[in-house]
This record gives structure tokens, C-alpha cells and sequence, in this order.
């Protein structure tokens, strides 16, 4: 419910207690076909954040642990308890205690309605019933309801639902007790062979994919597509069918009101701390996050130091004091999407747990800067001290300080940057691309290439190059460095000196008409920009979603269904 793409079509409406409205958070939970979780965090780990984020307040630390804890033991996770979830480069939990992971995230508010995507696939028989019985234990427990979608259960798993809905290219075929399949379909003339699985023998009947003929017990054969109309229309007039309309028409004639709210979220300054303590974790012990990219840059850093080493104050080292911070500005702050399939993964964990109300947009926006920030000031500063006293620029601490935060802010605008291009494009090579792309454009435009003057004017000079952040980069690198420096020059008749603001204003053409601090200023205004950039876009996506929704079913007739003639499923719910 509410969880439909913008190109899905949605006809007649959903009403809950005889009426339109929304489901309140802790009422009801989704479950996804793939298991999307932070995969460097253990069992205990995941579904203690979790925990602290969905549940209020009002709880302290330890009944949250506690639910925690024993929510993990309800799902029979305990033996893996310390265990990585892991993923493709580590070894962790089988695919059944991973889905059973993503259970016990979205039981912890004892939901009243949970839903089940396939909860099966991809898992043996035996690691399917057992997830099953485990869902069905909790749910006689506590009293609960569960509506699941399963692809060719067992045998054992299909006996442990109540009721059962079979649909083919959108219709329903049957939709009542699970005891009573087998006899309406004996009495179409489609009876279960002995010895067979009841849900294999369904999904042969109603599949027409392949185009087969389907043996009719007294009509020979007839093909697929016939066998569908029987049964559906045989449901239309049965007993079923009209209990089924009976429920409903009452269920609508109560009008029971708006739901109850049943749970609240944790606090706006909780879900950033959490948030923001989890995606710190995550950072850490993901190796593709920082710390591969830390490694190349002190590569870097240190090819860049040896090749201008110990640079000097020659007439010559001025074109290489500029070519060294330029490189700096553009090709190494550019490294920086090598974190983009980290920034993907984020991205994919954000929409699951939002789609399910985990937490605010605001406060994931929060809690990936802030985590970020501890490890990008070591990949500044670290690397960066290497590059710039090999190369031997001025060493006061200061005119380090201004190199390491534009480095620093320069790092930052480029994440924000990637941040961006994976929540509007999800794809890996796409987003590589799309980020390259744009870095390229400012990289060219940044007044290194082509200097500031001689830029086109009607595009690239304005706005292009003051939108660029190598500008400022650029400007506050050149400030930093060659103010204060005078250089010798070589005349037919002595030799001379040229001062470092003749050379900002004629070599590279620098704005002299603010200080180096306010291009540092500058950069990191443009990272609060580009931070919000980024909650826009995400928040733009939520706000017009429903509108886009609304757009495509507007002309649709009234009805009932969702209609999907490529969909196949056995569904099975519990109820």
C-alpha cells in the first residue's frame, strides 16, 4: 500500500476501516523480496538500530535493547547473533537469516498487519519452512495478521496458511480457505493428482505462459487460457466469492474511523544520533568506503610530491607551484567517486527503511554528513601534508590549515555531488558516468585550462565558470600560496623580481578583491548548498510521487485491481 512505482497503474481504491486513509506507522510493516542491509553490521547490530530508530522515545535504552534481543530469538537468530550480515566480499549470514534479518527489523513495532514479498525465494525448502513457521508462530502469538506472496511453496509451507488467493494475468481464480482449493478445483474438473504438491498443481493450471493443454477430468483437454476462464468465473458465482463481497460491503458500511496510532518514531535528535553513529560504523569497516580511496590518495600524494620536489623559488617553479595545486583541485578532489557504489548501497538502504517510516529525510541527510566528515578530514589532511611539504609550498601552519580545508571542503562538495547523482540515477556505470561528466565540465571551466578571460562569456564565463567550485578552489589555492612570495626574473640587463599578487593577477588572473578565507567561505557554502540540493531532490521524489500516481490513473476506470497482465503469482495469506 502507498509502495507502487510511478509507472503503475492503480484502479478503484484501498479503504481501511471503510474508509481512505493512511496506514499509521507500527501498524503495519512490508517486508521486500531482496534483503537490502547494511552489510557490515552484525545481527545484534542492525536490529538494534533499527530499534532505537523506529521505536519512541519514551523507551529507555535497555527495553529497547531488550525488544531487540528478543526479537532476534523469536526469529531463531541467536546462534548468529554476532555474526555479519555480509555481502559480496565477505562471507556472512545464509539467505534464510537474512531474510529473517529483514523480518525482525520490521517487527519491532509489532505491527498488526505484515506483509511478505516472497519471503520464500531464493531459499531451499527446508530454510523456507522454516521461516515460515517462524512468521506464523509469531503471528499466533500475538494474534497478528500476514499476507504473504510466495512463488511454488512446499508442500509444508503451503499447509501452514489459512486462506489463499490464486490470481493469473490480474483475475482471480479462487480466494478462500486453503482446505477448500483442492475441492473447487476437483469440482471444475481440475482435481490435485495424489501425491502431489496442491500449490504445483494450481500454478500448472492457471499458468499460460507456455501454452500447454491442461487435462479437464471430464472434457479432455482444453488450453491454459480456457482453464483460467472457467475457474475465474466459477469463482464469480460461488459461495466463496459472495462471502468474500459480503465481508466487504460490511466492512464498509461500519466506516470504524481512522486507525489508531499505534507507535511513534523515535525523536528528530535521536534518529540523527543514530543514524549518524550507524553510517560512522558502516564507514569504518567497509574498506571501499575511505580507506581504499585513502590509499590511493597517499599514492597519489606522494607521486605528486616526488615529481615537484622541493620545488624553489624560481622564475620557472611559478608555472609548477600552479600545475601542483590545480591537480590537487581538480584530479584529486575527482578520486573521490570511486565511492560511489558505497553512496548506491546508502541509497538503497535509505529507500527501504523510508518507504517503511523508519525515519525523516532531514535526518539521514544529517547523519550521512556528519559520519562523513571524521574521514574525509583524515584523507585531507593526511595525504594532503605529504604532498605539500615534499613539494616544499609555504610552510607556516597556517598556510597549511587554509590548504588542508579547501582540500577538505573541495572532498566534501564532491561527495555531495555523487550523493546527488545516486539518488536521481541509481544505476552504477550511469552514475559513474553522470558524475564524471559534470566534473569534467567544472574541471574545464575552472580557470586552469582556459583562463578566466578568455572564457566565452555568454556561457561558459557567465555563469558557468562562477557555478564551477574549481574556481574557488582554484583562487583560494593560488591566494594561499603565492601571496607573500616574490620570484626572481631574468632581464637582458640584470635581473629583477616579480611579486606573487603581479603573478595572481596577470599569470592566472585571480580576483584580488576579497582574501583567501572567503573563497574557503565560499566552498563550504557551496557544500551546505549541495546538502541540500540532495534533501531537495529526495523530498522533490517523495512530494511527487503520488502526483505522478495520480496523473497515470486518472483516465482508468473504477476498480478494484492492480492491474499487471505480466504477473503470475500464488498468493497465500494468512489471515
Amino acid at each position: 500500500m502507498g509502495r507502487l512505482d510511478s509507472n503503475t497503474r492503480q484502479n478503484g481504491e484501498i479503504l481501511i476501516n471503510g474508509c481512505k486513509q493512511a496506514l499509521a506507522f507500527g501498524t503495519s510493516a512490508y517486508v521486500t523480496q531482496d534483503d537490502t542491509l547494511m552489510t557490515t553490521l552484525t545481527v545484534r547490530e542492525a536490529v538494534y538500530y533499527s530499534a532505537k530508530l523506529q521505536l519512541p522515545d519514551s523507551m529507555s535504552k535497555s527495553e529497547k535493547k531488550e525488544r531487540a534481543e528478543t526479537t532476534i530469538k523469536e526469529m531463531g537468530l541467536q546462534d548468529a547473533i554476532n555474526t555479519r550480515i555480509g555481502g559480496w566480499s565477505v562471507k556472512g549470514l545464509s539467505g534464510g537469516q537474512k531474510r529473517r534479518v529483514s523480518i525482525c527489523i520490521e517487527i519491532l513495532t509489532r505491527p498488526e498487519l505484515l506483509f511478505l514479498d516472497e519471503p520464500t525465494s531464493g531459499l531451499d525448502s527446508a530454510a523456507s519452512y522454516h521461516v515460515m513457521s517462524r512468521i506464523i508462530k509469531i503471528a499466533q502469538q500475538d494474534r497478528k495478521t500476514v499476507i504473504a506472496s510466495i512463488h511454488q511453496p512446499s508442500s509444508e509451507v503451503f499447509e501452514l496458511f489459512h486462506n489463499l488467493c490464486l490470481l493469473s494475468s490480474g483475475r482471480t481464480v479462487y480466494f478462500g480457505s486453503t482446505s477448500a482449493a483442492n475441492q473447487f478445483f476437483a469440482s471444475k474438473g481440475f482435481p490435485c493428482p495424489p501425491m502431489r504438491n496442491p500449490s504445483d498443481h494450481y500454478l500448472r493450471t492457471i499458468n499460460k505462459d507456455f501454452d500447454t493443454d491442461i487435462e479437464q477430468g471430464f472434457g479432455g483437454l482444453i488450453s491454459a487460457a480456457k482453464a483460467i476462464d472457467i475457474l475465474a468465473n466459477s469463482y464469480k458465482s460461488s459461495e466463496a466469492y459472495q462471502h468474500v463481497q459480503q465481508r466487504v460491503n460490511e466492512i464498509c458500511q461500519q466506516n470504524g474511523g481512522s486507525l489508531e496510532i499505534k507507535g511513534r518514531h523515535a525523536g528528530f535528535i535521536t534518529q540523527c544520533l543514530v543514524l549518524t553513529e550507524r553510517s560512522f560504523v558502516n564507514m569504518y569497516r567497509d574498506l571501499g568506503y575511505y580507506w581504499l580511496r585513502l590509499a590511493i590518495y597517499i599514492a597519489l600524494c606522494t607521486c605528486v610530491g616526488t615529481i615537484f620536489y622541493d620545488i624553489g623559488l624560481s622564475y620557472g617553479s611559478i608555472q609548477a607551484r600552479g600545475s601542483m595545486l590545480m591537480f590537487v583541485a581538480a584530479f584529486l578532489t575527482f578520486m573521490a567517486i570511486g565511492g560511489f557504489p558505497s553512496f548506491v548501497e546508502d541509497m538503497k538502504i535509505f529507500t527501504r527503511e523510508r518507504l517503511n517510516g523508519h525515519y525523516s529525510v532531514v535526518a539521514f541527510v544529517v547523519g550521512n554528513t556528519l559520519s562523513s566528515i571524521p574521514y574525509l578530514l583524515l584523507i585531507s589532511v593526511a595525504p594532503g601534508a605529504m604532498a605539500y611539504y615534499l613539494v616544499g609550498l609555504q610552510k607556516s601552519i597556517d598556510h597549511f590549515i587554509c590548504f588542508a580545508l579547501t582540500l577538505f571542503a573541495c572532498m566534501m562538495l564532491v561527495e555531495s555531488l555523487m550523493m546527488i547523482v545516486a539518488s536521481i540515477v541509481p544505476d552504477f556505470l550511469m552514475g559513474i558516468i553522470t558524475g564524471a561528466g559534470i566534473q569534467g565540465v567544472m574541471m574545464l571551466n575552472g580557470g586552469f585550462f582556459r583562463l578566466p578571460d578568455d572564457l566565452p562569456k555568454p556561457f561558459w564565463k557567465y555563469p558557468m565558470y562562477y557555478i564551477a567550485f574549481h574556481k574557488y578552489a582554484n583562487q583560494g589555492f593560488y591566494k594561499n600560496e603565492f601571496e607573500g612570495l616574490t620570484f626572481p626574473k631574468e632581464q637582458i640587463g640584470g635581473q629583477s623580481t616579480v611579486t606573487g599578487d603581479e603573478i595572481l593577477r596577470k599569470v592566472w588572473q585571480v580576483e584580488m578583491g576579497y582574501s583567501k578565507w572567503i573563497d574557503v567561505a565560499i566552498l563550504f557554502g557551496m557544500v551546505i548548498l549541495y546538502r541540500l540540493i540532495f534533501l531537495g531532490v529526495i523530498k522533490g521524489k517523495e512530494k511527487f510521487k503520488p502526483m505522478i500516481k495520480a496523473f497515470l490513473s486518472r483516465p482508468a476506470k473504477r476498480s478494484t485491481n492492480v492491474e499487471d497482465p505480466s504477473s503470475k503469482h500464488l498468493h497465500e495469506a494468512k489471515m
